[in-house]
């Protein structure tokens, strides 16, 4: 990787590391030569940019502390609230440089969202895009079927939650990392896109590995809970609910 990759990719972690997240860099060259124009993002080739996930152990590390510290006002979705203070710390930690941040929520006027995070996530390296294309006897038919992507610690136990663009970082020597392919057989893969696009409330697609760590259960109770009742499931010392100024509209895993 080149220096100025290195010492930006550095300075960004020890911002995000200890809290639940990961980072992988990638040039937007690599993201754009893969899409249509239309979903083209708007830097020149050669700018470095990092997409950044979050995996199980943030719900503890950086959500639930972000929860009991804060005091929320007109939340509509805490979790994207947490992710956005704890973005917002790291460019500020970089008084040097101008730092855009997409959020994986975030829409254009035309309703298209800012960038799609599972093409991010494949071409920087982080986690496998499995689509329909990946099938070579595609059993579907006229069905629509989504692609998703499998991490290869992680499997589906893992969300991609934004970009960091570095605009006036161009980083032309750097290296792409392929992601790696971990569900490897046609079998798995039809399995993977057939849980994840008609069953995915029972979070089976998510273990079509082995993984390293899963949600917790509390975890996964937060999320599957209707989105008013979630903050009363947090089990934090004090009390939650005098920090929680406006009612928590949604919230997404």
């Amino acid at each position: 990787m080149e220096l100025r990759a290195v010492h930006v990719e550095k300075r960004v972690r020890s911002c995000l590391e200890n809290l639940g997240f990961e980072i992988y860099p990638f040039k937007v060259g690599w993201y754009n030569a893969v899409l249509l124009p239309a979903f083209h993002l708007p830097y020149s080739d050669n700018t470095l940019a990092f997409v950044v996930l979050s995996v199980p152990a943030m719900f503890e590390k950086a959500f639930k502390p972000f929860l009991k510290s804060q005091c929320l006002k007109k939340v509509h979705d805490p979790v994207d609230e947490c992710i956005s203070y704890n973005l917002s710390l790291v460019r500020e930690g970089f008084a040097d440089q101008h730092v855009d941040i997409m959020y994986d929520y975030e829409m254009l006027p035309n309703r298209k969202p800012r960038f799609l995070a599972q093409t991010a996530a494949h071409v920087a390296g982080a986690a496998y895009y499995y689509q329909r294309k990946d099938v070579q006897q595609d059993p579907w038919g006229e069905k629509k079927i989504y692609g998703v992507c499998i991490h290869p610690q992680y499997g589906g136990w893992f969300a991609i939650r934004a970009l960091l663009l570095f605009p006036n970082i161009e980083v032309p020597f750097l290296l792409q990392n392929a992601p790696t392919d971990c569900v490897t057989t046609e079998e798995k893969r039809i399995e993977l896109l057939e849980k994840f696009n008609f069953h995915w409330r029972d979070w089976s697609y998510r273990n079509i590995i082995e993984v390293k760590e899963k949600y917790s259960e509390e975890q996964k109770t937060y999320f599957a809970t209707p989105p008013a009742e979630r903050l009363k499931l947090l089990t934090l010392q004090g009390n939650l609910e005098e920090n929680v100024i406006h009612e928590v509209a949604a919230v997404t895993v």
